[in-house]
């Protein structure tokens, strides 16, 4: 063996290649689930919901910069949840986090106006009617909420598909051409 005085002793493994087939990348093409994600994505809106509610009934303040965070957020519940290794899971993200920045921003509406007449925000979410919608996308929703929904989707979808090792990588490589070559 060559000891060399300056390099630090290896700790963390032989350096010898992993030997991986096409079935390990079948194991993780298999371990994707789409509806996990989907349910994931679905909690993680319900409570940034009402936690961004809570936020803005103590500050007094919405910051529509928020929905960026719920794109972080769902991103990685996308991805702890799916366990996604294809485009499905950044697309799912993506459309979740901005369906789930509208939402939030109807709640944190709901939340204020019920405060300003005095009663519960369930009561005015029971109370919308299709002449409402207008005017909420006329007053207030504004060109910042959409700006931040879409860069809380870009975030969602950056951060949803799963994180592959070099070897998971090349295994599930091996699986796809194996699929492409049947």
């Amino acid at each position: 063996m060559n000891e060399q005085p300056l390099r630090l002793r290896k700790k963390h493994g032989s350096g010898t290649p992993v030997k991986v087939t096409a079935i390990d990348g079948r194991r993780l093409s298999e371990s994707q689930s789409i509806r996990n994600a989907i349910v994931a994505a679905l909690i993680v809106i319900v409570i940034f919901s009402f936690f961004w509610v809570v936020l803005s009934e103590l500050t007094n303040r919405v910051f529509p910069w928020l929905t960026v965070v719920l794109g972080f957020l769902l991103g990685h519940s996308v991805r702890l949840a799916g366990r996604g290794t294809d485009w499905r899971f950044p697309a799912i993200a993506a459309v979740l986090a901005a369906g789930g920045s509208l939402l939030a921003n109807v709640v944190v509406a709901a939340s204020v106006t019920a405060e300003g007449f005095d009663i519960g925000t369930l009561q005015v979410l029971q109370a919308v009617t299709a002449m409402t919608w207008p005017v909420f996308f006329d007053e207030v929703l504004t060109v910042a909420d959409a700006f931040f929904a879409i860069v809380g989707a870009g975030v969602a979808a950056f951060y949803a598909n799963r994180r592959l090792s070099r070897s998971q990588y090349h295994a599930l490589r091996l699986w796809r051409e194996e699929q492409q070559n049947d």
